[in-house]
């Protein structure tokens, strides 16, 4: 047991964080703004305190609010470390009509970063079921990039309905659409419904075998919000969901699997989730905490790093498989390196009590796509 103003605040064993009371300060209390949460960390048995609402040079987690803090993030949260300045999708989101404009951010329309991780597997296995020496299908990468905006808005949506009333309580999460009453329920059920509608039309563009492979992956959609809940491997669920354009992508070019190529792939990609959403979920250990949701995050704590040396160490195996099983040449393999090497350097600059830094980490994953993309389209062309 730690005190903290007098106040006591106890650790989650193991975890080197310690979970303050959920006392509202006053500035003139604090001699800063008015705070929400505080938290310190351990370091060894040296325990320190952390009372500055600065972004930077984060030694110890603090999230505190201020006028400044970003309403949404990459994923659908962002943290308040991460610059003001608006990407092209948010002004094209805040340009919108304004009774679209909840729809938009409840799709998350302006963070695009969840579309590109969704699509990349589907790309990948388009490309490398392509003919030597030729082009991967113009179309099917357009419908993939079209189904993957598509089903990952109506993710975000079914996982923001799960939500609606923990978001409420999470500062960074309580200004999305639903927490915030800006939509009521049955919006977002008729939303969901439009957009599994429109997926549904591009998937019949595909062949039959397709289309059902496609098909049953939305059961994974819909559990996936309730098995934060349930377990603390929630982001191995995301990972069989939101890969299976690993599996779909050669069926929609062959009609059928080559499971000795597709498998690997798949595992590589649901390797390379388990990363990234780590990452990711390191942004909200303490709320997860408070709130009673399980992640990855707090399973690892402190052994993190470990854990994702393990996945990016599985993730590099299963790439070198696949492409053995598949029959690339050199510039797939030096993808494949390239991947490594952006891996350990995420890993090793990593700093996971630094809300932004988690932030940057994870975006940066949409570069492994294009790399790996890039290679296996050079090595189709030169084999």
């Amino acid at each position: 047991m730690l005190f903290m103003l007098g106040k006591p605040v106890c650790c989650i064993a193991g975890r080197g964080i310690a979970l303050p009371c959920l006392k509202r300060c006053s500035a003139t209390d604090m001699g800063m703004s008015a705070c929400r949460l505080f938290v310190v960390c351990s370091a060894g048995d040296r325990v320190s305190e952390r009372w500055s609402a600065k972004t930077s040079n984060y030694g110890c987690v603090g999230r505190f609010k201020s006028s400044s803090t970003r309403r949404d993030a990459p994923y659908g949260a962002r943290s308040n470390a991460v610059s003001e300045r608006r990407t092209l999708p948010e002004r094209l989101v805040h340009m919108a009509p304004t009774t679209l404009q909840p729809y938009l951010r409840l799709m998350r329309a302006d963070k695009p970063i969840g579309t590109w991780l969704l699509m990349w597997p589907g790309a990948w296995s388009i490309s490398l079921a392509s003919q030597a020496g030729c082009l991967p299908d113009l179309k099917l990468l357009a419908l993939f990039g079209a189904g993957a905006f598509l089903m990952r808005g109506a993710g975000c949506t079914i996982n923001d309905m799960w939500d609606r009333n923990i978001d409420s309580k999470v500062e960074r999460t309580k200004y999305r659409p639903l927490a915030a009453d800006q939509l009521s329920m049955f919006d977002a059920l008729v939303f969901t419904g439009g957009q599994l509608g429109l997926s549904t039309l591009i998937l019949l563009q595909l062949n039959w075998y397709s289309i059902v492979l496609g098909a049953s992956s939305v059961i994974l959609v819909t559990l996936y919000p309730a098995m934060k809940r349930i377990t603390y491997w929630p982001q191995l669920t995301l990972g069989l969901t939101i890969n299976w354009g690993a599996l779909l992508g050669w069926a929609a070019v062959h009609g059928s699997c080559d499971w000795s190529v597709v498998l690997p792939l798949y595992a590589a990609s649901l390797c390379w989730t388990l990363i990234y959403d780590t990452i990711y979920a390191h942004q909200d250990k303490v709320d997860d905490a408070l709130l009673g949701m399980k992640s990855t995050a707090l399973k690892f704590g402190p052994r993190t790093k470990r854990f994702l040396s393990l996945f990016s160490t599985s993730m590099v195996g299963n790439l070198a498989l696949c492409g053995l099983a598949s029959g690339q040449c050199w510039p797939y393999y030096a993808a494949v390196v390239a991947t490594g090497a952006h891996l350990a350097n995420q890993i090793y600059t990593l700093n996971l009590n630094d809300p932004a830094d988690c932030a940057r980490k994870f975006v940066s994953n949409r570069q492994i796509g294009f790399i790996m993309f890039l290679g296996i389209l050079s090595s189709g062309l030169v084999r």
